[in-house]
């Protein structure tokens, strides 16, 4: 009988407390104080920081300030072919078959790779990295005959040049009379072309997923010291920094 009478104060409390529950806990948000600072030229300048910051500036001033050569026009970028992509491309062979020790037939550069032109006058270290600002590395690839198809069809569609070769262009957009020093293209050879190009365009950058099927071999050179090292050569050699549209792509 204890346990009968004792059962029923329990479930009521139980029933008591169920329907005095609380309810649902919605938190109050609590936001601390805005504490960024929007910098800007209106911005006090931090002695402290400037004067650990001013040797490496210095320096890296200095550095982009190095005349590597003249350019007596300027090198520009355009659709189609322009001087300044066959000047890149064209370095681009002749740095990767010293790496390599062996020919190397072509070389591929897009507009799109080059972010600025080299402006007449003199061309510093620092005209070079607007150039090219990118950490890309100069690499080779062997293509069998129908990559290389695949390359002036790319090409054709937007009458990019190719160093090296020479083709023309038909009504509808396609290559025909493709030639690679001077010699006729045969895409059924049994043989492959070595084609200096960026890792970034070797990988498919810029849409060439078509050479994403080879295996680049390295020359362990970036693209932007080539470019360095050619127009500090041109300058030994007592030459100027030029570059002219050839006619590579026959209208």
């Amino acid at each position: 009988m204890r346990l009968s009478c004792f059962r029923v104060p329990v479930l009521g409390l139980l029933t008591l407390l169920g329907s005095c529950q609380r309810a649902a806990y919605v938190p109050k948000a609590s936001f601390a104080p805005v504490t960024s600072q929007p910098v800007g030229k209106t911005q006090p300048e931090d002695p402290a920081v400037a004067a650990i910051i001013a040797p490496y500036h210095d320096k890296v001033t200095s550095q982009m300030q190095e005349v590597l050569g003249t350019a007596p026009v300027a090198l520009v970028k355009a659709p189609g072919e322009s001087p300044l992509s066959n000047f890149v491309a064209d370095l681009q062979r002749a740095r990767a078959s010293q790496a390599l020790g062996q020919p190397v037939p072509l070389g591929v550069m897009t507009n799109g790779g080059l972010r600025a032109g080299l402006a007449a006058g003199p061309v510093t270290l620092g005209s070079v990295f607007e150039l090219m600002p990118f950490e890309n590395e100069l690499v080779v690839l062997d293509a069998p005959g129908p990559v290389v198809q695949q390359l002036f069809e790319f090409a054709a569609k937007v009458k990019m040049a190719v160093s090296g070769a020479t083709y023309a262009v038909t009504f509808d957009g396609l290559p025909k009379d493709i030639r690679i020093g001077d010699q006729p293209f045969d895409i059924n050879q049994d043989r492959t072309w070595a084609i200096a190009i960026s890792d970034y365009l070797a990988d498919g950058g810029d849409n060439m997923v078509f050479f994403k099927t080879l295996t680049p071999r390295p020359t362990n050179v970036l693209l932007r010291t080539a470019i360095a090292d050619h127009i500090r050569a041109l300058t030994k050699e007592g030459k100027a920094v030029t570059a002219k549209v050839e006619g590579r792509v026959k209208q």
